[in-house]
């Protein structure tokens, strides 16, 4: 095994077969952004999600996309050279690995492009060389796949930062500040279109902020629903009407759905054991604005 493969592997305490297909998952995250890093794209982007708060932050769940927002709208920035730079990164650490470009529908245009890092499971977890025990609960055909996201158009009112990782060597990366990083998840928790299938990732990582008393960028929240069409009033949003939209967003939920949603992606099932209405309605109450 690759040396640097192996220290970040390290860091994990894997025992079962989903445990080394998290620790994969997060390896090949950090070392697409190094691939990211080393072709300049950090020059034009920044990174933000849930992935980013979890490897740059210290969020306590895995996080499977990576998501990222150009600095200015550019919709002919050429990304094929971004995600050639990491399928190369990731191949020179041993990794059997693809990265290929999801071609947009006519029908559907977006601000979002995609692509996917595609790996065989198997394969890669040979490659780190974990227990027979746990390979042989693996599929032959079983595929990894981390999810590659680019807004082109990103909505304005944002501040980034750059924070440094030190594995698999040490690089920078450009991100969203943690009060912009909070207004983007608040626009998932209000504006996401889950219908049955609610993202209890989302109601977590809101209480992961309020729990760190992260105060909101309510100005980048406001240009966020704005350009989806979810604020529409002509007057600025103030602190009330986001009490408002959060009341109404946790009357919808069913915090059942949502737990058993965020479950396989947290260690501590007792973090979500008090979710209902009224634990959000007083989690909503606490939130801080930034000044």
């Amino acid at each position: 095994m690759n040396p640097a493969l192996k220290s970040m592997l390290d860091r994990y305490s894997c025992k079962t077969a989903n445990d080394y297909k998290n620790a994969l998952k997060e390896i090949i995250q950090e070392m697409a952004l190094l691939g990211l890093w080393r072709s300049k794209f950090f020059e034009h982007a920044a990174f933000y999600g849930g992935t980013s708060l979890r490897i740059l932050y210290g969020l306590d769940r895995f996080s499977e996309d990576l998501d990222f927002s150009l600095l200015k709208s550019n919709p002919n920035l050429n990304l094929k050279k971004y995600y050639a730079a990491v399928q190369a990164e990731l191949q020179s650490f041993g990794l059997k690995v693809t990265v290929e470009e999801k071609e947009k529908s006519e029908s559907r245009e977006t601000a979002i492009k995609s692509a996917f890092i595609k790996a065989g499971t198997r394969k890669n977890i040979i490659q780190i060389e974990a227990p027979d025990t746990i390979r042989n609960h693996i599929q032959h055909n079983e595929k990894l796949k981390v999810k590659i996201e680019v807004d082109i158009d990103p909505p304005g009112g944002f501040s980034t930062e750059v924070k440094i990782l030190l594995q698999p060597i040490p690089f920078s990366v450009n991100t969203f500040t943690l009060p912009n990083l909070f207004a983007g998840k608040l626009h998932s928790v209000l504006c996401r279109r889950w219908k049955n299938r609610i993202k209890g990732r989302d109601w977590y990582d809101f209480v992961w902020y309020v729990a760190r008393k992260t105060p909101l960028n309510l100005y980048h929240l406001e240009q966020r629903m704005i350009q989806t069409g979810n604020w529409k009033s002509s007057r600025q949003m103030m602190a009330d009407d986001l009490q408002l939209l959060l009341k109404k967003r946790i009357e919808e939920v069913n915090f059942d759905h949502a737990r058993n949603e965020v479950l396989p992606f947290i260690r501590d099932p007792e973090g979500v054991a008090l979710w209902s209405k009224d634990f959000f309605y007083e989690i909503a109450a606490k939130i801080k604005l930034d000044h």
